[in-house]
Formats: structure tokens, sequence, C-alpha cells
């Protein structure tokens, strides 16, 4: 029998619920059902069984009761699920009862999908595919961890080896075998590797998209002071995220506001007025402001549509970045009809976009939030799903094409060796992206964010 240990957790959510689920997994399982259960049930059936204390012969709950033997279940070994009424001290007699049982003991987080991974059942894009699942907050986060968790990118990075690995075997066969075997093996196996760098090229092309919507679009409400920037994150917030007061400087700090437009993952900033500031707290607010709005997907430059332009701030907040700028005229509730109609039609010279508002009354919240997810929509949309969607693949994608890049340079200077061990670092970077090699000193990172039972 293996050494491992059966580990075991509460894979469902926090008591008190209706159901609870714990599951157990390791060599030791079955030994668990037979223990706690006195039989065990029918493979892959579940049958209802009373849960008794070894120590103590009292009955803890009656439960559903699942014998999953491996190595066909999705961690690959021995499971067991008992589904309990969902009080707090039904489970807490079940765990303690099965931390008493020689050879268990509670799950790490994370534990049950990395032991899947190490018996082969998940590679690591889909390892991160599932832990973004869990943590998808909009529709379209959920379909892109979906299409992680199900081998898109992993499916495609093993395709990609798996040439890799022939175009080396034909520069290696060239290599040992030069009097027996034709000429133009090299040339066929530079051309695979042009193919295959030309093909993750187009992949890396994707503007970063994929990383994006798993953090999510930042529009950054900046401008001058007292302009109701915190009045319309709270209007879109439907709640007051931020203090709203008539005095000049209230926010200090950078408060967010996270949002599902239609689907997509956006977060809101509500930023210090931009304005000279002798007191030194408000300094470092306006110097946050400007930072954030600079690395801002979008901004909001929102000024009060009963006083100044402000034209000649909008650098201000926008200097270094290179996301897009809408005004946003706000207070129009507090001019009169005429001017009202003025502020709605009037274009800046360079065609920047303008919305009217007001953020007391309502008053043109909707197009602005209409417009909003319109935006979010086309900044995360590609004729093809995003296939990366994490740093960690993009480097590694990005180190196979620059070994692939020095195979080719090196064919054409005919140094076949070379050639060679450039083909082998290629196919080590698609290993390291899959899991397949090299990837022990990143697991813990990886895992550290699962939660328990999981």
């Amino acid at each position: 029998m293996s050494d491992r240990d059966t580990i075991f957790a509460l894979s469902s959510g926090r008591p008190p619920a209706a159901i609870a689920v714990i599951r157990i997994t390791g060599p030791r399982a079955r030994f668990a059902i037979e223990t706690l259960c006195g039989r065990v049930p029918a493979p892959r059936r579940a049958s209802l069984a009373r849960l008794r204390d070894p120590a103590s012969e009292q009955v803890i709950d009656e439960a559903l009761v699942l014998w999953l033997p491996g190595p066909r279940t999705e961690i690959g070994e021995d499971m067991a699920e008992l589904h309990l009424h969902g009080g707090r001290a039904v489970i807490a007699g079940t765990l303690a009862t099965l931390g008493r049982l020689d050879g268990f003991r509670p799950a790490e987080p994370g534990e049950f999908t990395r032991r899947a991974f190490e018996n082969g059942k998940l590679d690591l894009t889909a390892v991160e595919g599932l832990a973004d699942l869990i943590y998808a907050e909009t529709e379209a986060q959920r379909r892109q961890a979906y299409r992680q968790l199900k081998g898109m990118l992993g499916a495609r990075a093993e395709s990609w080896r798996e040439r890799l690995i022939a175009a080396l075997a034909l520069v290696e066969a060239r290599i040992d075998f030069a009097d027996d075997v034709p000429d133009d093996l090299i040339g066929r196996a530079l051309d695979t590797a042009s193919l295959l760098r030309q093909e993750i090229r187009v992949v890396l092309a994707d503007d970063r998209r994929g990383e994006r919507l798993r953090d999510g679009s930042v529009v950054a409400i900046a401008g001058p002071p007292n302009v109701g920037k915190s009045s319309l994150l709270n209007r879109i917030a439907r709640r007051d995220a931020a203090i709203v007061s008539p005095h000049a400087g209230t926010t200090r700090d950078i408060i967010e506001v996270h949002l599902d437009l239609e689907g997509y993952p956006v977060t809101l900033l509500d930023t210090a007025g931009i304005r000279p500031a002798e007191d030194p707290v408000e300094r470092e607010g306006v110097r946050r402001a400007r930072e954030r709005a600079e690395a801002a997907d979008l901004v909001l430059w929102m000024v009060d549509a009963s006083g100044t332009n402000h034209r000649d701030s909008l650098c201000e907040p926008s200097g270094g970045g290179s996301a897009p700028v809408w005004m946003v005229r706000n207070k129009i509730d507090l001019i009169d009809s005429a001017s009202k109609c003025e502020a709605a039609s009037r274009s800046d010279d360079d065609g920047m976009r303008s919305y009217s508002i007001s953020a007391l009354t309502g008053v043109g919240i909707d197009e602005l939030v209409s417009s909003l997810a319109i935006h979010a929509r086309e900044s995360f949309e590609l004729p093809e799903p995003a296939l990366v969607t994490r740093e960690r693949h993009r480097n590694a994608l990005r180190e196979t094409t620059e070994a692939l890049d020095r195979a080719l340079r090196e064919g054409v200077a005919g140094r076949e060796d070379i050639v060679a061990e450039e083909l082998r670092l290629a196919g080590r970077a698609l290993g390291r992206l899959t899991g397949r090699v090299d990837v022990e000193n990143i697991l813990d990172v990886i895992f550290r964010d699962f939660c328990i039972g999981k």
C-alpha cells in the first residue's frame, strides 16, 4: 500500500447549509467508509448510510455515501464523498472522526487539484483554468476560464510540442546518420520551426486581452475637485461606495468598485481631484490619481457643466498613458434649458467622446453606462477567444519563439548541433507551460490561491 497520506476536507460552502460535502482521497479512502459506515457501497452509486464515530459508536448523521475507486476518478486515485446535513456540529464531528484515523490528515489548499495534476488528470493550464473558474465573477470570465479548464491552450501547446519533437528528430537524424538520410531533413525541420514561430506569434499578438479579462478593464474617473466624481461612482455602483461632500478634496485615496457590465468585468476608480495641493496627504492623493489614470484602460474626465471646460487640464491625468479619454460634463441639473441643450450637443475640436449627465438626478447615466459596457466588450472580444490568460503563459510562449528564432538563424549558418539544442529549449519552454517539465518551483505559487477542499 502507498505510504501517501489520505486527505479529507469540506468541499462545499460555509455552514450552516442544507447539504455539506466532505471529500476523501488517498490509499485509505475505502477504509474511511468501512470505518464510518460499516460497509462499502457499490462503486459510483450513492448509498444512504449511518455515519458512526468508531470510538464511541454514536451516530453522527445519516448521509449519502459515494465510493469512487481509482484510477478512474477526477484525481486519479481512490476517492470517497460524504453528503451530510450541513450543520456545524455534524460537519465538525465527521471531520474530527476522520482526523483520528491512522494515516489521515486535513487537506491543504488546492491539494485535491494538485494530486490530479501529479496523477496526469490535468495539465498546468487546466489547473489555472479551474482556479479562474472558481473566482470568475462575470459571464465572460466564466467562459474564458472554462475554455482553459477544457484544454484550449494546453491542447494547442501539446500539439506544438509534438511538432517540435518531430522537427528535432529530423535534425538529430541528420547529425547522427549524415550519410544515410536525405540532405533536405534540416530544411524540413526549419520549415516546421518557422511555421510554429508564426503561429505562436499570432497567439501572442492579442493585446493581452486574456490577462485583462481575468483582471477586468480599469476605468478611472478623474478631474478637478468637487465636480461629482464620487457621486458618479456611487450612482453607477448603486451604493454609497465613496464619501460625497460639498467640500473640495474629500477623496484622498483611490476607491475601487468592481462591476459586471453585460457580462464583462470593469473596475471603476474614484480618484482624488487634480489640483495643486499644499496638504501633503492631498498631494499624495493627487499623485496616485495621476498614476492610476495613466495606467487605466479608459479615463472619464469629469468637469462641472455649469462652470469652465477645464480643457487645459486634460493632459494632467493621462499625460503618460495611452488610454482614451471621455469628457463627462456633470451637474447639468444646475444649468438652464438652453445651456443644457448646448452642453448636450457640444463637440470637442479633437472629436473626443463626451457625455452630459447629472450624478444627482441620474440624467444621462444610463447612456454612459451602456457606452462603458460596449467599450468593455470591444476591449475583450477577438475573432477567436484569447489563448493566453496569464503572464506565465506569455513568458513561456515568448521563450519558445526566441529559441525558434535562434534555431532558424543557426540553421542558415549551417550549425546543425546548435539548431538541435535550440529546438530542445523551445520544446522545454512549451513543456513548462503545460507542466510536463521543470515546474516544481511554481506549483506552490499556483496552488496557494486555491481554497481548501478543491
